[in-house]
């Protein structure tokens, strides 16, 4: 059954957009207003394929938070802090530290825990593959984000965590400067010690994941849009044993605050899903938490 929270932000996101596009009728007779933009930020957890202009730099605050399990109180959050650099029209390089926060109590199979602590580090290398041209409205990027961590994503205990995300980034202009559909394939392997047990080994995971979004400039600065994800989980780095799998929607948001500044937000629900654990189980809480959001603030130089 979909959930009641979803319902209401999926019809507050179509609201939205049929309100602002309303507004925007005034301004469709001047195009040029509506300049290019880097669609790399602009469907929310789904990534575009822009990588920005051939030298310029960005800093950026990024966090994304996960919210609710099967019980008790569950909150957890990783931000990066990220320097970006692109050295050409189709490379371009992110690194930066990683900061976790966890809040979880009387959530079963996890430490009661409240803190904040330095996650890890993180690099990503993107690659434009097929550019847009005006013969062809479609382009594609691929990405590779390796990431270690001393703490666990998910409940907040002291670990050595190794994984890699690896995407395919597409989107699709249609219509110029106004109107695009994106989609992400996802494949992240990773693999997890836990120094405290001695004589452990690796735990070997890998999340599996296609997404599609859509977004719409309503006027020259902002666009409003929604997205789809399917996540699949397994035991093993390459997709060994199945353990379930997880549908999230939800609405997106970009502002461009000036020239060089800009905000992109997004929240998703998590309205259907399956663990092999818990029979007739209608969501995927152990894997996957019950909404997830995303806020990125961002300054080019």
């Amino acid at each position: 059954m979909v959930d009641v929270r979803c319902m209401r932000a999926i019809i507050f996101a179509v609201s939205f957009f049929a309100a602002a596009s309303c507004a925007a009728r005034a301004q469709d007779n001047n195009p040029a207003v509506y300049r290019d933009v880097e669609t790399k930020y602009i469907f929310g957890f789904t990534e575009g394929s822009g990588i920005g202009l051939e030298g310029e730099k960005e800093f950026s605050w990024e966090s994304i938070a996960r919210f609710g399990k099967a019980d008790g109180r569950y909150w957890a959050s990783e931000t990066k802090l990220e320097y970006e650099f692109t050295p050409n029209q189709y490379v371009q390089f992110e690194l930066g530290p990683l900061l976790s926060t966890h809040n979880i109590k009387n959530v079963t199979d996890l430490d009661n825990r409240n803190q904040v602590a330095f996650g890890g580090f993180f690099g990503e290398i993107r690659y434009l593959l097929l550019d847009r041209s005006p013969s062809s409205p479609l382009a594609i990027t691929l990405s590779a984000e390796p990431e270690w961590r001393r703490s666990d994503e998910t409940s907040g205990q002291r670990v050595t965590n190794f994984e890699l995300e690896l995407k395919v980034n597409a989107d699709l202009e249609l219509i110029q400067n106004r109107l695009y559909v994106g989609s992400n394939l996802l494949y992240e392997p990773e693999a997890t010690h836990d120094p405290d047990h001695v004589g452990a080994g690796w735990e070997k995971e890998s999340t599996g994941g296609v997404s599609g979004a859509l977004s719409y400039r309503v006027i020259p600065p902002v666009f409003v849009g929604a997205e789809v994800w399917y996540l699949r989980h397994y035991d093993g780095i390459w997709f060994n044993s199945y353990t379930g799998d997880a549908v999230f929607v939800g609405p997106t948001l970009y502002v461009q605050l000036n020239p060089k500044a800009f905000m992109t937000a997004a929240w998703n629900v998590q309205v259907a899903g399956h663990d092999v654990d818990v029979p007739g189980s209608n969501l995927n809480l152990s894997e996957f938490s019950r909404q997830r959001g995303k806020l990125k603030l961002a300054v080019e130089f």
